[in-house]
């Protein structure tokens, strides 16, 4: 299931080190500044910088600056962060004149200021761009791509990534059902569309795009819907944007549009505010439940033989395999390629370990599992890995939930349906709730989710 990839450096990490680097070059250059012109009295001038700092960091987001995506080409995110750096210059001079505040500011300081960051924004934007050529050629940091459709787009869009190395994409190959005299300008074809789909699902692509004409629309779907069984990025290169599709979001690789389908809702900062929200959280709860862990560890030593705490293995974020911590329920733990769920009046439950399950409380460890970043606190909750595969074939989109991090809690679990998944229906019905979460996600729906599980979720009749 997991894909072997070459050592990567996240996306996620660049667009964090990008905001910690502005931070520090707004606040290193005001700082320079003032040194450099004597200033020595701060306080306006610290109210000015936070201002400053607040907007362009706000107009940064809006411009989407730090967005994990890999089209961002250097002319057009050095040109993006001047412009948002202008607008938090201006809103700054705009906001002396109206509070009649400009005589207290050395013009000259902020001219310098403002010249320093914008030629530091550059030259570390300049040296990070380089390093980051230099090592996708040679072979870090690589996404494997490949394109549906041997179409006129699909060359447009192969001609745009051979041109821009700094995309840190690895062409597999054009996929067509078509053969090879019939494709548009020759194009050489690796295999089938059915062969793409698999090479996905195997892990061997990390990314898709789809450039098939708009009348083959009902194909289209087709395919969407078999990728559903995929944890691929999936991006469609329209010559149409089609009606079901509105929502999605529409990126540029040069001149090439493209549609984003599938891909994870935390993009940008948000990925940064998700790990900030699971750090905290989870920190506080161990802190709260010490002398609860302890005491059940010790109910679980002196009612039954064998561990305190047991691992499973499951799938994580992109499908990847993570192990799993959890108070020991069971005189038996079951973790093998047959599924054997727990059921109601199970054998193997011990008496304290079915107490442990009805009030959840036997997962308490897996907060030491987003500690260390394999889960979060909210999320779909992860299943046995032979689960996963019994189930990926039977329900559509089942495996878009690894979009995200497996959670300790989900929408789905307090929403009801939570527990065993006796039947195809009920399991329908989690993993429909599971996308509900995932399209709608913010930190307010994660917060609801929290309380509704402190209040409604701990103790539920389903669970044994």
């Amino acid at each position: 299931m997991k894909a072997s990839r070459t050592f990567k450096i996240s996306s996620n990490t660049y667009s964090f080190l990008y905001r910690l680097l502005d931070i520090a070059t707004i606040v290193g250059s005001f700082w320079l500044a003032l040194a450099i012109y004597g200033i020595t009295s701060h306080d306006n001038y610290l109210i000015a910088m936070l201002i400053t700092l607040v907007v362009y960091l706000y107009t940064a987001e809006f411009f989407e600056i730090y967005r994990t995506w890999r089209v961002n080409q250097f002319q057009q995110m050095v040109l993006t962060s001047w412009a948002a750096l202008i607008v938090a210059f201006l809103s700054l001079i705009l906001s002396l004149f109206l509070v009649k505040q400009t005589s207290d500011f050395s013009r000259v300081t902020i001219a310098i200021w403002f010249a320093q960051v914008f030629v530091l924004m550059f030259s570390w934007r300049y040296l990070n761009h380089k390093l980051k050529v230099t090592r996708r050629k040679l072979g870090f940091n690589l996404q494997k791509m490949a394109i549906i459709g041997a179409t006129e787009r699909g060359e447009k869009l192969f001609n745009e990534v051979a041109k821009h190395n700094e995309l840190g994409y690895d062409f597999v190959g054009f996929y067509d059902d078509r053969d090879e005299s019939r494709t548009y300008n020759n194009l050489t074809i690796m295999g089938d569309i059915d062969q793409a789909v698999d090479e996905a699902r195997d892990g061997k692509v990390d990314v898709l795009f789809i450039a098939l004409p708009s009348i083959a629309e009902q194909r289209l779907l087709d395919i969407i819907s078999k990728l559903g069984d995929t944890t691929v990025d999936v991006h469609i290169v329209p010559d149409l944007v089609m009606s079901g599709l509105m929502h999605a979001r529409i990126d540029h690789i040069g001149h090439v549009d493209t549609l984003s389908v599938f891909e994870s809702p935390y993009l940008g900062a948000k990925n940064w505010i998700k790990r900030l929200e699971d750090i905290i959280v989870s920190l506080l709860i161990i802190l709260l439940i010490a002398p609860i862990l302890l005491a059940i560890a010790v109910g679980i030593k002196l009612t039954s033989k064998g561990p305190v705490l047991f691992k499973q293995r499951r799938y994580g974020l992109r499908g990847e395999e993570i192990l799993v911590w959890k108070f020991r329920s069971m005189t038996v733990m079951e973790d093998s390629d047959k599924v054997i769920q727990a059921t109601k009046n199970d054998v193997r439950i011990t008496p304290f370990g079915g107490f442990l399950r009805r009030t959840s409380l036997d997962e308490l460890p897996q907060f030491f599992n987003v500690l260390a970043g394999d889960m979060s606190v909210v999320g779909p909750r992860p299943h046995a890995v032979a689960h996963n595969e019994e189930y990926r074939g039977q329900v559509q989109y089942y495996m878009l939930r690894h979009q995200v991090k497996p959670g300790i809690t989900g929408w789905a679990q307090i929403s009801g349906w939570r527990g065993e998944t006796d039947t195809l229906e009920k399991m329908e019905k989690r993993i429909e709730f599971d996308l509900q979460y995932i399209r709608h996600w913010t930190v307010f729906f994660d917060i609801k989710i929290i309380f509704l599980t402190i209040f409604k979720g701990f103790v539920n009749k389903n669970a044994y």
